[in-house]
């Protein structure tokens, strides 16, 4: 779908995407540059419409430059550091079950095209791959997840280990025996079952360390934004990632109680 949204002498203001240059806001949307999965992401956003999820922003076609067009979500984002609070952390967990159950029978266009950055552990079902603090915005209307441009397939504990990681805040300089209990309130959250806890305990620290592995390789090409977000994060990444594979014994532990 294709409309054309002209810019009605509304201004343009920058939103601070850490990874997509040139993400603006006008009046009620929001106006993204649009790449060969474009088209994709906005089938899977009027999917999601269709199905009731009210937890991602509804795609409103193309504007006179060719942008894709979205709703404004108005909100804040998280603390990148994962400081939600123990109460929030549950409803996040459902929450994220929620759109997996939402988009479980979403049937991708014959020639869907996805931007795809890090290689799954399989392809299960469409995952949206950075549900992190910096994209769930705390909305009027509840939790909504944004930035969907690496929207593809994936599985559930591939999106359930990275979201539980950022969201939770497994980190180094976090206590684990802290950390293993905000780890368990959102995978209790999500309801995952009891024969895939540990898999998922397993999968923290290969989930982190593709992060890794994105930034590091990204850097050695010379490739924007992985060269600068390997500069600022690289270290962050290394550092969680050998954190969660250490202390897999806790996170088992803690999920399997």
């Amino acid at each position: 779908m294709r409309q054309n949204f002209g810019m009605g002498g509304t201004a343009e203001v920058p939103l601070g995407g850490r990874v997509t240059a040139g993400v603006v806001r006008v009046g009620d949307t929001v106006r993204r540059p649009a790449g060969p999965w474009t088209d994709a992401v906005d089938a899977l956003l009027r999917h999601l419409e269709q199905v009731g999820f009210r937890g991602a922003p509804r795609p409103l076609g193309r504007d006179e430059r060719n942008r894709q067009v979205l709703e404004y979500v108005p909100g804040e984002t998280g603390d990148p550091a994962g400081t939600y609070s123990p109460s929030e952390l549950r409803p996040i967990g459902a929450f994220l079950a929620d759109f997996h159950r939402a988009v479980a029978d979403f049937v991708p266009p014959a020639d869907a095209s996805w931007n795809r950055v890090i290689p799954p552990d399989r392809d299960e079902l469409l995952c949206h791959h950075d549900v992190a603090p910096w994209n769930l915005v705390r909305s009027p209307r509840g939790w909504v997840l944004i930035d969907w441009d690496t929207a593809a397939p994936g599985s559930r504990l591939w999106e359930l280990a990275y979201a539980a990681q950022t969201l939770a805040g497994l980190r180094p300089d976090r206590p684990v025996d802290r950390a293993a209990e905000r780890l368990a309130l959102v995978v209790d959250g999500y309801g995952l079952a009891d024969a895939d806890r540990p898999a998922l305990a397993r999968m923290l620290g290969p989930r982190a360390r593709a992060m890794y592995d994105l930034l590091c390789h990204g850097a050695a090409r010379g490739e924007q934004p992985w060269l600068r977000l390997w500069r600022e994060d690289g270290e962050h990444w290394r550092t969680t990632a050998d954190y969660l594979d250490h202390h897999v014994d806790h996170w088992i532990r803690a999920l399997t109680r």
